[in-house]
């Protein structure tokens, strides 16, 4: 697990010698990222993955092509629920999901005003209820990770897939 790392490598924007702006930067970033706010909704696991699923649609992941494509598109529906559960569960509940796609990757970030830190479970046992969240994300992501808010008490938990090629 990373902690400290807050984007991955090819996700970070463009590079400081890109500064030309084409007056489409404001559009290709509303296309590569969307936002649910969270906060005071029922339902929210659902919703979470209903919104997930119209973005994967909307860039194209679903419906999917071959059975690989759909695998990695349930891969990214499955660790959305996860992580909304453990901020239901443990934190509160979620304020916000972030969904944030770049060419290589997909990276998820659900905030909440809890002060836990998520861990996989050690050790894990397959064969008991529960706690099997954050083993998931691990098992099925790139990185993930934990971003402490410094102006207000919460954090950010992120999660990290690859593309489907």
């Amino acid at each position: 697990m990373s902690t400290t790392r807050p984007s991955a490598a090819d996700d970070r924007g463009p590079d400081a010698g890109d500064s030309v702006d084409d007056g489409r930067t404001e559009s290709r970033e509303a296309e590569s990222v969307r936002r649910l706010r969270l906060t005071g909704e029922s339902g929210i696991v659902p919703r979470a993955r209903d919104f997930t699923r119209q973005a994967l649609h909307d860039w194209g992941w679903l419906p999917a092509a071959t059975a690989d494509r759909s695998a990695a598109a349930e891969d990214v529906l499955l660790v959305v629920s996860e992580l909304v559960t453990n901020a239901c569960l443990h934190a509160g509940g979620p304020e916000e999901l972030l969904l944030r796609r770049s060419p290589k990757s997909l990276r998820l970030e659900v905030a909440d005003g809890g002060g836990g830190e998520p861990a996989p479970r050690t050790p894990h046992r397959a064969g008991r209820p529960g706690g099997h969240g954050m083993f998931i994300v691990q098992r099925l992501c790139l990185d993930w990770g934990v971003i402490r808010s410094v102006d207000h008490p919460g954090k950010t938990v992120w999660a990290e897939l690859a593309a489907p090629s």
